[in-house]
């Protein structure tokens, strides 16, 4: 599911394309690179339940230590 969802998403413009285009420039080769980015996403969703937040483009603020 988030093989395809990764695969869905380089289609267009934004972040996830970035990150697929930039791991091909690495040398990642095509399957390599959308396994990269689906884990992203896991780790992204993770993340956001992890913490209880919704997702917003911006990234979070760093909190004061």
């Amino acid at each position: 599911m988030f093989y395809l969802s990764a695969q869905t998403s380089i289609i267009r413009e934004g972040p996830n394309r970035d990150y697929y285009l930039k791991k091909r420039g690495e040398g990642c080769k095509h399957v390599q690179a959308v396994i990269a980015l689906a884990r992203r996403r896991v780790n992204v969703l993770w993340a956001l339940l992890r913490d209880g937040r919704l997702f917003s483009a911006q990234p979070p603020l760093a909190c004061p230590a």
